[in-house]
């Protein structure tokens, strides 16, 4: 490849003074590690595309503070991609708490008799005392009435895992409930 010809000193010059074509020099050198980065860091890779992006776009805004003397272009490069991931992972956490709180917010209680008031009680607070992912993926499934799949995009998780949370927080809840004695 044309790319393979050009050493990487070249490469950072073109980049550092602008050159039309250094962009696509140091994404066709670098792109594929930020990508590889991105993807083992969020998993998704239409999240990983995104985060390559914001890398070079980034990159090619503030090409005038990359120094040649203080690291290489490709370590510069690692570090916006780490700074851009932990931006997209904490994305992701704000998106999770807003679809919790719209979860919580969203459920509408019937009239119901004192003993079922009661059982909802005591659900409600073993589901409190699960673990903040399982007890996410809980509430998304049952009162937000989303499907496996759509748990595991909103959350960026394997569907796998998915599954995996519901099945041990429901285990969990019922040896829980069944020592406490609530009737389900």
């Amino acid at each position: 490849m044309w790319v393979d010809q050009v050493s990487d000193g070249d490469v950072s010059g073109a980049f550092s003074q602008g050159r039309p074509d250094a962009l696509a020099l140091v994404y066709a050198r670098f792109g594929p590690l930020v990508y590889s980065i991105a993807t083992r860091s969020l998993g998704a890779r239409s999240d990983a595309e995104d985060v390559t992006q914001q890398v070079f776009v980034s990159a090619w805004r503030s090409r005038d503070s990359f120094d040649p003397a203080r690291g290489t272009l490709g370590g510069w490069l690692v570090t916006i991609t780490r700074n851009k991931v932990a931006d997209a992972l904490r994305e992701r956490q704000r998106e999770s708490r807003v679809l919790l709180q719209a979860a919580g917010a969203g459920v509408r209680a019937p009239v119901a008799p004192a003993d079922q008031v009661v059982d909802k009680i005591v659900l409600a607070d073993e589901l409190a005392q699960l673990p903040q992912s399982q007890r996410l993926v809980m509430v998304l499934a049952f009162y937000s009435d989303l499907t496996h799949d759509q748990i595991a995009q909103a959350l960026g998780l394997p569907l796998g895992t998915v599954k995996s949370h519901i099945r041990r927080g429901l285990q969990r809840l019922r040896s829980r409930l069944e020592a406490d004695g609530v009737a389900y």
